[in-house]
């Protein structure tokens, strides 16, 4: 792209990788899905959708394979227990990972499953399907999670159901208890596109309440972030934001605040998005932490906090991209990165 074409297109040059500010660093080349080790030392993801699991030593650079053990037919999510296990989704079916349709499928049909921290079992199945990532305490043990009319066609199209439980260990055998659907979609006084609900974070330090999205509101290309309180059934739409993609990530340790995945959503219910710090007081203001998007084709996105607050993991993705794909990860230093952000500001509609 020449000078003049950048000028007029508004987009930097070249690739937002090769141009990171001072408190960003680039810690690995491929893999999509991070999340943090409760020490902050590693981070485990996916390599890609239906992939293994690693988990990178960030001191070392060594990155070790968790999932070669045993066969499987690839995971989705792989994600931190509040005791140091891993709690894995993914298909439990054969499919054709060459086929676009097939792969959609089965990333529709991922059970959840717990793999001990040391490795070398087999994952022990929860019974549970979940639509898209679980929710994951990292106070305690319990999960949230999703399930849409593609996992149960009884719901209905553009429905859901929001669940909790607790995760107890019997002769050291992971199971769930104290299951509860804690939210439906019909408490929305509006209908949804196919995409519906999706669970993100329970929110510390208690975990009562949980984060989730609400994607393609009034069948629109507008997503919010909402949170309820898997108690009471409160519930409160934190984003309000009719023309921009607004979907919870990961949640920052002292509960007010959480990462977006924010976008204009006037053209497309599926933008280009940035990530930003979200208020959890129900102001909507947000301020904008990333900056993937200035440059022509490119996005970032899965930001997840380190449980001292003070660490940003997220991943870089291209346009034209299926959901969540990623090409490896950086670490942004928030306290580093704090005199250089913007103010925080409203989306909220008027």
């Amino acid at each position: 792209m020449g000078p003049c074409l950048a000028q007029e297109t508004g987009f930097r040059q070249g690739n937002p990788a090769d141009h990171l500010p001072d408190y960003i660093k680039r810690v690995s080349g491929f893999g999509e899905r991070p999340d943090w080790s409760h020490d902050g030392k590693r981070i485990l993801f996916v390599d890609k959708p239906m992939g293994e699991v690693y988990e990178l030593e960030l001191k070392t650079g060594i990155i070790n394979p968790k999932t070669r053990h045993f066969n499987h037919h690839g995971f989705t999510r792989a994600m931190y227990l509040s005791n140091g296990d891993i709690l894995l989704s993914g298909p439990v079916a054969a499919f054709d990972p060459t086929d676009r349709e097939q792969r959609e499928q089965a990333r529709d049909l991922c059970w959840l499953s717990v793999l001990d921290r040391n490795g070398k079992q087999k994952p022990v199945p929860l019974g549970i399907i979940c639509a898209e990532g679980p929710a994951v305490s990292r106070n305690k043990l319990k999960i949230g999670w999703a399930e849409r009319n593609r996992q149960r066609p009884e719901l209905g199209a553009g429905q859901a159901q929001l669940f909790t439980a607790d995760l107890t260990y019997n002769n050291d055998m992971p199971q769930i208890s104290n299951k509860k659907m804690v939210f439906d979609s019909k408490q929305l006084a509006f209908p949804l596109g196919n995409s519906s609900l999706e669970t993100q974070n329970l929110v510390p330090p208690h975990d009562d309440l949980m984060t989730f999205s609400v994607y393609q509101i009034n069948d629109s290309h507008n997503t919010d972030t909402y949170v309820i309180n898997t108690k009471t059934g409160e519930f409160r739409n934190m984003t309000n934001s009719a023309d921009y993609y607004d979907e919870p990530e990961g949640i920052f340790p002292d509960g007010s605040f959480t990462c977006v995945e924010h976008g204009s959503s006037l053209k497309s219910a599926w933008p280009l998005i940035d990530l930003y710090k979200l208020k959890l007081d129900g102001s909507g203001e947000m301020q904008r932490l990333t900056y993937f998007t200035e440059y022509d084709g490119y996005k970032d996105s899965q930001g997840v906090v380190s449980d001292d607050g003070r660490f940003l993991c997220f991943q870089i993705g291209k346009r034209g991209d299926e959901a969540g794909v990623g090409y490896g990860f950086f670490i942004m230093d928030l306290e580093a990165a704090e005199p250089h952000l913007e103010a925080f500001q409203s989306y909220d509609s008027p």
